[in-house]
């Protein structure tokens, strides 16, 4: 009974303050934004919007998360949540609840598994970052983002 109790109560957290997921915290947030290019006046190009650089199936995958008061169905739902920070951050919670998992093998997950996640997408995050330009590029921001 009590751990019933204790599900509902994690449960309606959850729902009420948002989606929590370990070492999913607001340092990796900005680190994940920094490696993404974090531009915050970044409207929509070539597939990607917002700061975070998101792609519509990125969004569909993550549930589709919109604005307040706004229909997942409406037409340009997914490029304004991708271009607000705070919708946008909202996406990325969903993804890494739904996809997080520990890429590289080192028994934790956490913000560099988060990273190889946004770069590989969620199914597929344990292929190695240096293995291609974008990669390594995206290796050296995040080095950068975890000592500053």
């Amino acid at each position: 009974m009590k751990c019933r109790i204790l599900v509902l109560i994690v449960g309606f957290l959850s729902n009420v303050l948002g989606i929590y997921v370990t070492n999913l915290n607001d340092n990796c947030i900005r680190c994940l934004c920094h490696v993404a290019g974090c531009d915050l006046s970044h409207t929509c190009s070539e597939g990607y919007c917002g700061p975070f650089y998101i792609s519509r199936v990125y969004w569909v995958d993550a549930g589709k998360p919109t604005l307040p008061d706004d229909n997942p169905d409406r037409k340009e739902a997914y490029e304004d949540c991708a271009r607000d920070y705070y919708c946008s951050v909202k996406i990325i919670e969903n993804y890494m609840a739904k996809f997080g998992k520990d890429c590289n093998g080192d028994g934790v997950t956490n913000c560099y598994d988060y990273m190889m996640i946004n770069h590989h997408g969620g199914r597929a995050c344990s292929s190695p970052l240096f293995l291609s330009q974008l990669g390594l590029r995206r290796l050296k921001l995040f080095q950068q983002c975890r000592f500053n």
